[in-house]
């Protein structure tokens, strides 16, 4: 959490796209706790299976404002979040499995990250948060639509 924190884009940002952590992925629900109390605004993705896409939406209650989603992962209930533009967003922070030390990620497989993050503006940062047994020097293979991230944090 500290080195998430005290990167300039963290601290620039004001709109940040979370996750919520799963299976064993960096913990990120302290992270958006000590977010809220210094007052930025958090969104989690909401998956829609159908379209195989991510849509954001800022969460104002953490605690009974989440339900389990598509795949089992946590996202916030329609009735208690509401959809936010990429545009919007100022630093959006990335799972994954295993990263590499040129910032690319291998996810879960089925690409929803990866088409969410070509939406996104140039100038939006996109961090992965990984643990140190998580990084590699290099990705057995990367996929033509594989999109680098800006940053990596590591625990």
């Amino acid at each position: 959490m500290q080195n998430l924190f005290s990167l300039k884009e963290f601290k620039r940002s004001k709109t940040i796209l979370f996750y919520a952590s799963f299976d064993g992925e960096v913990d990120t629900f302290e992270m958006m706790k000590q977010a809220k109390k210094i007052k930025k605004t958090i969104a989690l993705p909401t998956v829609i299976k159908a379209r195989r896409k991510i849509m954001p939406r800022i969460i104002h209650n953490l605690n009974d404002g989440l339900h389990r989603g598509a795949y089992g992962i946590l996202e916030p209930k329609e009735e208690c979040s509401e959809a936010v533009g990429v545009s919007q967003l100022d630093l959006v922070l990335v799972p994954g499995i295993a990263f590499d030390k040129n910032n690319h990620r291998l996810g879960r497989g089925r690409g929803y990250y990866d088409r969410f993050l070509r939406q996104l503006p140039s100038h939006i940062p996109t961090i992965g948060l990984a643990f140190d047994f998580q990084v590699v020097d290099r990705l057995p293979y990367r996929e033509s639509h594989d999109v680098q991230l800006s940053h990596l944090v590591v625990n």
